[in-house]
């Protein structure tokens, strides 16, 4: 009886054993596809990549500062030593990752960070091209002010006098920008007369599309959308710092100036909070069949898309949150929401008026895909107060227009019309005193 009784027992620990061995060896399954730094003034991302889900733990350390985290159904891979070397010099977050065998079936990875850091782990699921991604992204824990960077740039161009104990040239150009008087100091001097005439920047949102996880279209030579409408970007950002609007300068402000992923709502939230005068999104469209050509350029619609093309390009567009990857348990799930919901009559008739006047200009040096401005959901295009475009500049799906899109010829044309465009719009349509607040 009792041997019988130790026998169950005995078999009963090895089901269990077994029963184990089972559940560490489904853990263990996941194999590394990819890793991937992505550094940022704004954030810094490190991504893993795998054939299946991966959990982990983390623990945030402050001295130094650095984030551990324990991979759990791993064993070490020369897929994830690569994380080691992929850290570059001039990342502003990350001084370097070190990968270690923690255990059996745990790896332990820690990232060494050159400042204090807010991180955030969240998973993604698969889409598009993507498989499983465990991602780690580190923000700074104050972000710093868009609007402030902007105008301290624009006086390193523009040089003011030396300031006197009694006066702060950025505090005061910042102050005028936002129509508030500058903090008086103990020794402040009188307030000067407010002149007639509108002193402020003219500001221009430039929206580069994707970026980072999110190559978008990609061409059939292998010409990625993420980074031919930077290229734009940059060359349409030269022209507004170099152009005068009614005796007022103009600057550019790109919602990304690196190969790194911004939101959507983040995009508009960033346009919104240096005030800019216009918002215009940068793409490249992309179509089923390699020959559909031609630019578009696309405005806000409440009452549906003005064509099913149109429709669907928006819905495309807006699945950029997908593929980028947005962490949806952030506070900034909310705000997106609330972002979404915001557009106004008088936004989408003057973007509609600022895509006429780029599309005319962008006809004279390509193939329109429509002769006339589309309208569509864009959920990029919804600042309320801000007259928003998306210009496709062409197909990259197309052979011959990839290849246009990748010449410096096509894109200074590009940037030249979208830039006579924007003046003919000011020219119609002159920029107001500032009303908005931050």
């Amino acid at each position: 009886m009792k041997r019988g009784a130790l026998s169950r027992r005995e078999i009963l620990r090895g089901g269990t054993l077994v029963l184990l061995l089972g559940t560490q060896q489904i853990a263990r399954g996941a194999t590394i596809v990819a890793v991937r730094v992505w550094p940022a003034p704004e954030y810094s991302r490190v991504t893993i990549e795998s054939d299946g889900q991966l959990s982990s733990t983390q623990i945030v350390m402050t001295h130094p500062p650095r984030l551990a985290v324990d991979i759990e159904g791993l064993d070490l891979s020369p897929e994830l030593r690569e994380l080691v070397g992929k850290v570059k010099t001039d990342d502003p977050f990350i001084g370097g990752i070190r990968v270690g065998q923690q255990s059996p079936g745990v790896v332990r990875l820690v990232v060494d960070l050159k400042q204090t850091a807010v991180p955030q782990v969240f998973t993604l699921p698969p889409i598009a091209a993507y498989q499983h991604r465990l991602v780690f992204d580190f923000y700074p824990v104050q972000a710093v002010d868009p609007l402030e960077a902007l105008i301290a740039e624009r006086l390193k161009d523009r040089p003011l006098p030396l300031p006197t104990p009694a006066s702060d040239p950025l505090g005061e150009l910042i102050a005028k920008q936002l129509e508030r008087p500058p903090v008086a100091g103990p020794a402040a001097a009188p307030p000067r007369p407010v002149p007639q005439k509108t002193d402020r920047l003219i500001i221009v949102a430039l929206d580069p599309g994707h970026g980072g996880e999110d190559p978008g279209a990609i061409g059939p030579g292998g010409t990625r959308e993420k980074d031919v409408v930077l290229q734009i970007a940059h060359r349409l950002r030269d022209r507004i710092n170099r152009s005068v609007i009614n005796g007022n300068p103009m600057r550019a402000f790109l919602t990304r100036d690196a190969d790194f992923f911004v939101p959507l709502h983040q995009r508009v939230q960033k346009a919104r909070r240096v005030q800019a005068d216009l918002f215009v999104s940068v793409h490249a469209d992309a179509f089923m069949v390699p020959t559909a050509r031609g630019a578009s350029v696309f405005a806000l619609s409440q009452n549906g898309a003005s064509s099913t093309a149109a429709r669907w390009m928006a819905d495309k567009e807006n699945r950029a949150d997908l593929i980028g990857g947005v962490n949806v348990k952030s506070h900034d799930a909310h705000v997106a929401r609330a972002m979404l919901d915001m557009s106004t009559t008088a936004q989408i008739n003057d973007s509609l008026k600022l895509g006429s006047a780029l599309l005319g200009e962008i006809g004279n040096v390509g193939r329109l895909h429509k002769p006339r401005v589309e309208q569509a959901g864009f959920a990029v295009l919804k600042a309320p107060d801000i007259p928003s475009v998306l210009v496709e500049t062409a197909f990259i799906s197309n052979p011959e227009e990839e290849s246009r899109l990748r010449s410096d010829a096509y894109q200074e044309q590009l940037a030249d019309a979208i830039m006579r465009g924007i003046n003919r719009y000011f020219a119609k349509n002159p920029p107001l005193a500032r009303s908005r607040t931050v």
